[in-house]
């Protein structure tokens, strides 16, 4: 099975990086990096870089495609023609097209959402029904046929999980889950709007538009 991971400036780092830390781990499966040139290119942070190991046009027909999203880079993503088109052309023999967080708006500009139940990132679920899907901001991942998207940042290795017991059965992907250790207990229960306090909610949100 051939993965991509779609890189472009400004991506959200654990976008990509948690589902690529569970897919990488799946038996028989190349995991490409893609994007327009391959090299470095820089994370939402202006800190970190990921690397583009192939083009768009080097990988025309993946079996699983991934978006992440972005602090920054989504609009110009969603505005970038070669991506579009690249999205719709290999949604076409794709057995899975995948979004975390804000690559849902991007799938959104490719005109793959339309009439389809969808999530994103909480602070951006209401840009969700200008591309005609219907916004779910309670799942953390929504499966719609091929179409899989996730919520915000980590929700991506919620999203990995599910794929490896899709496409190789719960066993392995419980295996994967071992060997990734992921048995999260985080210290405070504020990860989702409808847990957050009113002031929690303002500062992130704050926070976010500040950056």
């Amino acid at each position: 099975m051939q993965v991509a991971i779609v890189l472009y400036p400004g991506v959200t780092a654990l976008d990509a990086v948690g589902p690529y830390e569970v897919l990488r781990l799946m038996p028989d499966t190349e995991l490409r990096f893609v994007g327009h040139s391959p090299g470095p290119l820089m994370t939402d942070a202006g800190i970190l870089t990921l690397g583009v190991t192939h083009t768009f046009a080097e990988t025309p027909a993946p079996d699983l495609v991934l978006v992440p999203g972005s602090e920054r880079g989504t609009q110009a993503a969603m505005a970038d023609p070669v991506l579009r088109q690249w999205l719709v052309d290999t949604h076409r023999t794709a057995r899975w097209t995948t979004s975390v967080c804000s690559g849902a708006l991007i799938l959104g500009a490719a005109g793959l959402l339309e009439g389809l139940d969808a999530t994103t990132h909480w602070l951006v679920q209401d840009a969700l029904p200008h591309f005609g899907a219907r916004s779910c901001p309670a799942e953390r991942v929504v499966h719609q046929g091929r179409i899989v998207t996730a919520a915000g940042v980590s929700a991506g290795i919620d999203l990995a999980l599910w794929l490896a017991g899709e496409i190789h059965g719960q066993e392995v992907a419980e295996a994967i889950q071992l060997t990734i250790e992921y048995d999260p207990r985080p210290p405070f229960d504020a990860g989702h709007p409808s847990k957050a306090s009113e002031s929690v909610t303002a500062m992130a949100r704050a926070g976010f538009m500040e950056r």
